[in-house]
């Protein structure tokens, strides 16, 4: 590549700024909130994006504020190129040594919440435009740096944006991984419910809290004591115990995201199978431990089960379990290949739990994204990769969704790098500051690449 030596240099020679930045983009909350006048996803979120766009303008770029839910800033005219980023941030939660809103650097680390997801990589671009600019590379179409508020909570200030505006041809967000991700499954989230009797054994039922991953731990209370396998259900455990009137069991497994649920073990459906084994009266327990076995990923027992050659197989995680007023509800996250379609998983699942008893009940239902591995955008994308991280780059499908999920041709380009675990959502997030700068080179070289012609 013709100017990527100029670039590495510039970039480096950025240092100190482009982590000044980062520094102040996670020194502010933006976790979502109440809306408030001005700021329809929090008055942090539409405080981080003016932040931004104030950096924006200081470089000279031409910037719009649509509504403090989403803005955008120019390098020139008729923006061939988007790059799509996001500055709110998930809550920063438990686990951390220290304030997860104040950056830290630690072993070339840099610590905090939103440094690789997603405000590290928005820094990066910004600083890949700064490189454009000041090289005075010859491009002759322009880029759009796009920054949205709510990404973290269903990607609502996209709708703000293309109220307004287009997408520029080629869209790519540093929200996912490298090389390039043009593939990500469906996604479906189905409610299953029914009514237990009164005399049920299973008093109550609780397991998992979020719908999007394998359930760690469930406990029910049970009108009679159940006898506890030692390795009936392989990697989770039982304790029961007696309390007042009644005996509580509780499960504990091992978590996981819902789209590689087979890297967890489900407590609630080993809890619903250890009950459905000690209870033979409890029908509805058994017909939805029929429906979702211990152990299986796939929707087979759904009449569920797809599969194909370039986005892999679906899988099916029944991820939260309640009983509640005689009341049992399942709650499921289901991802799907880009083979078939949501009506057609909707319909085979819940046929199969009409005929268990169970009503269902479509949350969301999400069609797969696909962008043509083989468009000169993607292939251009995989070779300023490969001929930076000197590797053979190939496009990669995922099984959760990216930024450009909902927009036709898009692609994630980085932020992370094969192999890295960045305790993305977790405790202790990090980036580290090669990768900061990596991430930086790769887009402006990108940036060059895409829009010289």
């Amino acid at each position: 590549m013709k100017y990527s030596e100029k670039i590495h240099n510039f970039i480096v020679s950025e240092k100190d700024s482009l982590i000044s930045l980062v520094s102040e983009l996670v020194s502010v909350r933006s976790v979502m909130s109440d809306a408030a006048e001005n700021a329809p996803f929090g008055k942090e979120n539409a405080r981080v994006l003016d932040i931004m766009l104030g950096h924006c303008r200081h470089l000279g770029l031409k910037t719009v504020n649509i509504g403090n839910a989403i803005g955008y800033a120019d390098f020139g005219d008729n923006p061939g190129l988007a790059v799509l980023c996001h500055l709110d941030v998930v809550p920063g939660g438990e686990g951390w040594k220290a304030d997860p809103f104040t950056l830290r650097c630690e072993n070339d680390r840099l610590i905090g919440r939103g440094t690789s997801d997603d405000k590290g990589p928005a820094a990066a671009a910004l600083f890949a435009v700064k490189a454009v600019m000041e090289l005075g590379l010859p491009l002759k179409k322009g880029i759009r740096l796009i920054f949205g508020t709510n990404e973290e909570n269903g990607s609502a200030d996209l709708n703000y944006y293309l109220r307004e505006e287009k997408m520029p041809p080629m869209v790519f967000t540093p929200d996912g991984e490298y090389p390039v991700i043009n593939i990500e499954k469906g996604m479906i989230r189905l409610r299953l419910s029914c009514d237990m009797p009164d005399n049920s054994p299973v008093i109550s039922f609780s397991g998992g809290s979020v719908i999007n991953a394998v359930p760690a731990s469930a406990e029910a209370a049970l009108r009679n004591i159940i006898p506890v396998p030692e390795e009936k259900f392989a990697g989770t455990s039982f304790e029961c115990a007696r309390e007042n009137d009644f005996f509580s069991v509780r499960a504990r497994g091992v978590s996981a995201h819902a789209s590689t649920p087979e890297s967890g073990k489900n407590a609630v459906t080993a809890l619903l199978g250890l009950i459905a084994e000690s209870f033979p009266e409890c029908e509805e327990i058994i017909r939805l431990s029929e429906l979702f076995p211990y152990g299986e990923t796939d929707g087979s027992s759904l009449n569920a089960a797809e599969k194909d050659d370039i986005s892999g197989e679906l899988t099916a995680v029944l991820s939260i379990l309640e009983l509640k007023d005689n009341r049992l509800s399942a709650y499921v996250d289901v991802r799907f290949p880009v083979s078939c379609t949501s009506s057609r998983v909707i319909g085979n699942i819940s046929r199969t739990a009409a005929e268990k008893g169970f009503g269902c009940e479509v949350i969301l239902a999400d069609e797969p994204h696909h962008t043509d591995e083989n468009s000169p955008f993607v292939r251009t994308l995989l070779k300023v990769y490969g001929e930076i991280m000197n590797v053979e780059a190939k496009c990669i499908a995922i099984g959760g969704g990216t930024y450009v999920h909902h927009i036709d041709g898009g692609v994630a380009f980085g932020a992370q790098f094969p192999g890295e675990d960045v305790n993305m959502h977790g405790a202790e997030e990090y980036i580290t500051i090669e990768g900061l700068l990596k991430n930086a080179e790769i887009m402006a070289n990108a940036m060059t690449e895409l829009c010289l012609e």
